[in-house]
């Protein structure tokens, strides 16, 4: 590969090529021999490994700086005396032909030019190949005062290079493993079973005007979860709600399989007295599964008093199970308490059309992934795990068991109900018959 750009001597001993792929070579760590008569040649190593060969006749002469035996040298190395350890040849990594993910040197020293030119950061940005926020970010966080002076601002390319190599290397530790004060307040109050939304509010409460006291609630989900950073006891967990030693990845919606429940008709045509919780008798509902999926128990919550109704299904949880036990859950219902059922796309709903036709309430279908379009159900789903734990054998509550824990849970009062009970909003619907 010829060179063809021009060969410049840099200060001191550094020797620079710069040509399309701008190619630089390092400055040599001790004198070098070579025989006589041998063609001067460069050698540059690319990104692959392999050697290129690259014929610099012209960097012997003395106009560009150096010595015909420095360049001698340089190119084929140094056999040293017993005494000594041998020089290989200098060799340079070819730069990346599309840009990297980090910004090198070389790009800082270019940025670093072009604000002296007084160039935009999109023409910088442009130039580099790299986005414009890359370049006002770099900026940014590397810009100093020149000379401590605050209304003298520099961007320097190699202090910003070193700053950028200290804060590469990982791990790192995180602002909790770095406050003492702030690690304590937060296991203190996850043994007292807060949630880490309800601790990232408090900390924002409390410390107002101490950015180091508040962190999000993510951070402090790593720092029970993520395993070497041993910034919070990983006992805590069993503090959260969900009690998991270990993290359980999100199914992408993508990757879902379809349902086997057909002729669907979508919360989207659900009336609109339904979303506001004026008009009672829209009812929510889903089951809670047992261990290793062989039991469950359907659940039903009305909309606008959170009544709790709750269906035992023998044996299985199959689609003709399901249908005969919320069957027999809603049968007793006044008609104005019987106006939708929303569901999911469970398979356990696959025969929602002859419960339809059964009861004459509709049903409706939120859309994939999305429990939150029925809230009040799944909220009162982990009300309900209280009496009946995960992991265990459903099966073997019986019909008498299931109808006191929803009484008591109807016996609750609610905050959302201005702290009455659903039994007491139930009680005033079925009073005034409307």
């Amino acid at each position: 590969m010829a060179l063809r750009g021009r060969l410049a001597a840099a200060r001191g001993a550094w020797l620079v090529f710069e040509d399309e792929a701008g190619f630089s070579m390092t400055p040599p760590h001790a004198k070098t021999w070579s025989p006589r008569g041998r063609t001067p040649v460069v050698r540059v190593r690319g990104r692959s490994g392999r050697r290129i060969s690259i014929a610099a006749l012209t960097c012997y002469k003395p106009g560009v700086g150096i010595n015909v035996r420095t360049g001698k040298r340089w190119r084929n190395g140094w056999h040293s005396p017993p005494t000594g350890k041998p020089k290989p040849p200098i060799t340079v990594e070819a730069p990346a032909s599309e840009p990297l993910r980090y910004l090198r040197e070389a790009d800082r020293i270019h940025i670093a030019d072009r604000l002296r030119e007084n160039a935009s950061v999109r023409q910088i940005a442009a130039e580099l190949g790299r986005s414009p926020s890359t370049i006002s970010r770099e900026i940014r966080r590397n810009g100093m005062p020149l000379r401590g002076d605050a209304s003298r601002w520099a961007y320097r390319p190699h202090a910003a290079q070193r700053r950028a190599e200290q804060r590469r290397p990982r791990p790192k530790t995180g602002k909790i493993g770095q406050n003492p004060d702030l690690r304590d307040l937060i296991q203190h109050h996850l043994e007292r079973r807060w949630s880490p939304e309800q601790i990232c509010l408090a900390l924002r409460t409390a410390f107002a005007d101490r950015p180091e006291m508040h962190v999000v609630h993510e951070t402090i989900y790593q720092a029970l979860y993520v395993q070497g950073r041993g910034e919070l006891r990983r006992e805590l967990t069993w503090a959260l709600r969900t009690g998991r030693a270990m993290r359980r990845p999100h199914r992408q919606s993508y990757k879902r399989q379809p349902r086997a429940v057909r002729d669907m008709v979508m919360i989207s045509e659900r009336p609109a007295e339904a979303a506001d919780r004026a008009v009672p008798g829209h009812w929510e509902g889903d089951l809670i599964i047992g261990k290793e999926g062989k039991s469950a128990i359907a659940t039903l919550v009305e909309r606008s008093t959170r009544y709790v109704l709750l269906a035992r299904l023998p044996g299985d949880h199959s689609a003709a199970t399901t249908r005969d036990a919320l069957i027999e859950a809603v049968t007793s219902l006044p008609p104005h308490l019987k106006r939708s059922l929303t569901g999911d796309q469970g398979s356990e709903m696959a025969a929602h059309k002859a419960f339809t036709v059964a009861t004459d309430i509709p049903v409706y279908f939120c859309d994939p992934g999305s429990p939150w379009q029925r809230g009040s159900n799944e909220n009162t789903n982990g009300l309900l795990r209280q009496y009946l734990p995960k992991g265990t054998d459903l099966s073997r509550h019986t019909r008498e068991h299931l109808d006191a824990v929803a009484a008591e849970l109807n016996s609750r009062p609610r905050k959302t109900l201005g702290w009455e009970t659903p039994a007491e909003r139930l009680a005033m619907l079925l009073a005034t018959g409307t």
